[in-house]
C-alpha cells in the first residue's frame, strides 16, 4: 500500500471511532438532557460524519484499481 493510501485508510479508522463515540453519545442519557436543537445538530453531524466515511471506503475500495 502507498503511503497515500495508507493516510486514507487511517483517516478512516480515526474517523469511525470518533463516529462510534458520537452514536453512544447519542444514544445516551446526557443527550437526550439537550436542546433540541443541539441533538439536531448532533444528529446531522453524525449524518455527515457517516457520509464522509462511505466516501473514504468508497476510495479504499478503488485503491486495488489503481496504477502503483
Amino acid at each position: 500500500m502507498l503511503a497515500h493510501q495508507q493516510r486514507v485508510v487511517d483517516e478512516k479508522a480515526e474517523l469511525d471511532v470518533k463516529l462510534a463515540k458520537l452514536k453512544d453519545f447519542i444514544a445516551g442519557r446526557l443527550c437526550k438532557s439537550l436542546s433540541v436543537d443541539e441533538q439536531d445538530r448532533l444528529n446531522r453531524q453524525q449524518d455527515i460524519m457517516r457520509a464522509y466515511s462511505d466516501v473514504l471506503e468508497e476510495r479504499i475500495k478503488a485503491f486495488d484499481g489503481e496504477v502503483r
